[in-house]
């Protein structure tokens, strides 16, 4: 089929808005379901966050949202509590960073920069979009539940979630949970499938692997990790259903409940930890990986600069996704591991930190004497290399076996998987929308507002997560609903109010991006074809979307995607489609 048949068949407003196979379209649809559960998520961190700076308080806020039942007279109930951190984890890691991440930027990007007409299956496409969309539902709808959502944390251990009478959070929220995430599984698998086929079968004449963006290089080797890991959480989680339902002992063995002895024997555990964090721990970079990607691509365009060590940075990448799925007992020190395989965990996990060294040091040397272009996507990038190497500092800390005992499962440990992995995905994340706004929906964000949302987002997001370094070194443990029955951590208690305010002002902001988002969606200015100056494949597409991406011929490439600042040429970009000149040399640190 030509692409001038391909662009021409009449779209309804369902073919083109709703069931659309078109890969920007889905995108935009990933981008924007990803927004309103990141909401969700936000709203719910501020309640428990209010909850902890003034605890037994009464606020209308709680009574207004939760209700009699799980606020009654206004004053949050210990059991919400831990139902609301339960749920604002799963929807951020998951519903968020995941799929706001991939779904978003694999969808958009990966035909765009490989010069491919589409994603290789787009029915599987639209398929995958729309069971994140019903997971997402049912996750949402969980919150409504009467006996409460799931409660057992994000992490699920059974057995506060394979018993149903064991809390009231272990009910029909718990079921709803474990459905909503066989579904996402689902929806991320055949999302992962598609990426894989797609790069390594659409590219165009000339796109060699040493050519790709790592941009391309980041969504590609995510996918790889999502196949071979989410297939393991899918099968714990069938199994705790088993456990639940059908009477099975997976991960139960002898428990008591209240006087009465319950018939399982034989489960552990254990077992669920291991099956979970084996998926648990890559899915870390499974968020983190796209955010590292978009910021090479940002980074590189606005310092006007190749950027440095390309094979370094590929050859890290996956030297990341090898050690992630090798690193996952280091959630478990403390789960009566045998010491001896504690060590090798320790060995693995702080081998983890040489490839990601490798990433910081090859930014900031693209950074440095460089001609910076400081946009918002720009400061956004920047952003993220210092979150990453702030959170990973503290990382080598609970990495080892024998200085993690003394903070793990303390606002420590809190900390430091919010900073590496939830501030930097989401700088990423904002990063990205920043930069490709012109290219989603032609139009151009409004980059005073940009400013103002990364400088009080900064700000605040180091408001919120360096002082729980202290707090948590003091020995508050997490997930407490209270600690004023602890006269030893009084004196932290200014602390937590601290935090609060930084968490519900940093939270209020985002509404400026919201805004700037939603208003240049509709009234921004014009976007030019390529308004960064750069130099891959996407800013050759008309700014007027067609199915199919290009009129006409798939363009050829003829070099790699950072030829910034190079001598001989009049600009300081030169597109992948312009063809070498004679004697010119490819550059490839």
């Amino acid at each position: 089929m030509s692409a001038h048949e391909h662009g021409h068949h009449k779209e309804t407003f369902i073919t083109k808005y709703i069931f659309s196979l078109d890969h920007k379209m889905i995108a935009k649809q990933y981008l924007i379901t990803g927004l309103l559960m990141g909401i969700i998520g936000v709203l719910l961190s501020i309640f428990f966050r209010m909850q902890i700076a003034w605890p037994g308080e009464s606020f209308g806020l709680f009574k207004f949202f939760l209700g009699e039942n799980f606020a009654p007279g206004g004053v949050m109930k210990n059991d919400i509590y831990l139902a609301l951190v339960t749920i604002h984890g799963t929807i951020m890691v998951f519903f968020v960073l995941t799929a706001g991440l991939s779904g978003t930027f694999s969808n958009l990007l990966i035909p765009l920069q490989i010069g491919a007409r589409d994603m290789a299956s787009g029915f599987m496409n639209m398929l995958s979009y729309w069971m994140f969309f019903l997971s997402s539902v049912i996750m949402v709808g969980s919150l409504f539940i009467e006996s409460g959502p799931a409660s057992a944390g994000w992490t699920i251990y059974p057995p506060l979630s394979a018993l149903p009478q064991a809390i009231p959070g272990s009910g029909l929220g718990m079921t709803l949970w474990l459905v909503s995430m066989a579904i996402f599984i689902a929806s991320s698998l055949m999302g992962s499938l598609n990426y894989v086929v797609t790069v390594i079968n659409l590219r165009t004449k000339g796109m060699t692997m040493t050519r790709l963006p790592l941009t391309i290089w980041a969504f590609f080797v995510t996918a790889i990790i999502g196949v071979v890991s989410f297939p393991v959480l899918f099968s714990a989680a069938l199994l705790l259903i088993f456990d639940r339902s059908f009477g099975t002992s997976f991960f139960l063995s002898d428990i008591f409940i209240q006087g009465e002895v319950l018939h399982y024997q034989g489960g552990s555990p254990v077992l669920f930890e291991h099956l979970f964090w084996f998926l648990g721990h890559p899915e870390v970079y499974i968020v983190l990986l796209p955010a590292l990607g978009i910021t090479s691509e940002i980074i590189a365009t606005n310092s006007r600069k190749p950027i440095f060590g390309y094979r370094a940075m590929i050859m890290s990448i996956l030297a990341i996704a090898f050690l992630s799925t090798i690193v996952w007992g280091h959630h478990m020190f403390i789960s009566g591991m045998n010491p001896f395989l504690g060590s090798v965990f320790t060995f693995t996990t702080l081998l983890i930190a040489i490839p990601s060294a490798v990433k910081a040091f090859n930014y900031i040397t693209t950074l440095w004497k460089g001609n910076l272009q400081l946009n918002p996507a720009m400061l956004f990038s920047i952003g993220l290399v210092s979150t990453f190497i702030t959170g990973g500092l503290t990382g080598i800390i609970l990495g080892d076996s024998t200085l993690d005992i003394n903070v793990h499962d303390t606002y420590f440990v809190v900390a430091h998987f919010h900073l590496v992995m939830g501030i930097s995905a989401l700088y990423g994340f904002f990063a990205g929308v920043y930069h490709w706004f012109p290219k989603m929906f032609g139009k151009m964000m409004n980059k005073t507002l940009g400013y103002v949302h990364f400088w009080v987002t900064a700000v605040c997001a180091y408001g919120v997560f360096f002082p729980m370094h202290f707090i948590g070194m003091a020995g508050l443990p997490r997930r407490y609903y209270t600690n004023s029955a602890f006269p030893l951590f009084d004196e932290l208690a200014d602390v937590n109010v601290l935090i609060t305010i930084f968490a519900i002002v940093g939270a209020a902001f985002q509404v400026v991006f919201f805004w700037n988002f939603f208003y240049s969606m509709f009234y921004g200015k014009k976007a030019p074809q390529n308004p960064w100056r750069s130099n891959t494949l996407e800013w050759t597409t008309p700014v007027e979307h067609i199915h199919g991406n290009w009129p006409g011929e798939i363009p050829e490439v003829h070099r790699w995607p950072y030829d910034y600042s190079k001598p001989g040429h009049d600009e300081d970009f030169v597109l992948q489609t312009v063809p070498m000149k004679d004697g010119e040399e490819e550059l490839h640190h």
